[in-house]
């Protein structure tokens, strides 16, 4: 659970009319500093092992709901015949995602939080190891939907790819900053529905280029295929290196 003085959960009993003590917010800091401490550890064995492995691991963040789910079935479907893949999904509840997933013939495994709300490196070591990902593979990590706690937590990962549908506001990259400045690539999905939403593309990618100017931007629809080549033509050129 990231709310670390457990103002996360739900007790009746612990209200907010209150202020911690400069000792409190001093531990609680500390406490902070030590669990991304530890999981930056892990990060680094994930990583070490994904480069002897040579595993592109990729970890897609974004809000619930922004197609990252279709966006791998279809990503899969283009590419399985190329390249050994294998997903980690991660949701608080259910195995609904992976059974997706693995209706496209590719294996993936299920990591539910509970009330945690992001992947952390530990688990996403022993899920590689569980899944028995193949040399020279695409693995993809979807986290749980959450544009606050997954973009402080390292998972090894060679990228974060940030996913942005229009059906969401044009100001995330603004409201949402750590999220974005992790990120290497920002998908902006669903851009088949632009004509029913009010949402500025040219103004989305302004503030996401405020919050991080090295950003790279691709437009798709993951249900239409309106531009998908692009991301497909992203991934493989990394792919193949």
């Amino acid at each position: 659970m990231c709310g670390i003085c457990g103002c996360g959960q739900n007790n009746s009993e612990h209200s907010h009319h209150h202020d911690h003590s400069d000792a409190e917010s001093t531990r609680l800091v500390q406490v902070e500093q030590d669990l991304l401490s530890k999981n930056n550890r892990y990060a680094e064995q994930n990583r070490k092992y994904f480069q002897e492995h040579r595993i592109f691991a990729l970890n897609f963040v974004s809000s619930p709901g922004s197609g990252k789910t279709t966006l791998l079935v279809e990503t899969i479907k283009k590419i399985q015949q190329q390249f050994p893949i294998a997903v980690i999904e991660g949701d608080q509840q259910t195995t609904h995602d992976a059974e997706r997933i693995r209706a496209t013939g590719a294996p993936a495994l299920q990591i539910n939080t509970g009330k945690a709300c992001h992947l952390d490196a530990h688990g996403i070591g022993h899920a590689v190891l569980d899944l028995k990902v193949a040399d020279s593979s695409f693995l993809a990590i979807e986290n749980v939907g959450n544009l606050v706690c997954p973009s402080g937590f390292d998972l090894g990962e060679a990228h974060k790819v940030v996913v942005l549908s229009v059906t969401e506001g044009d100001d995330k990259p603004l409201k949402y900053p750590d999220m974005f400045h992790a990120a290497d690539l920002m998908i902006i999905n669903k851009i088949d529905l632009l004509d029913y939403v009010d949402f500025d593309v040219d103004r989305c990618i302004n503030y996401a280029r405020q919050v991080n100017p090295d950003i790279q931007i691709l437009q798709i629809s993951a249900t239409k295929g309106d531009n998908f080549n692009a991301w497909i033509n992203w991934l493989e050129s990394h792919l193949s290196k």
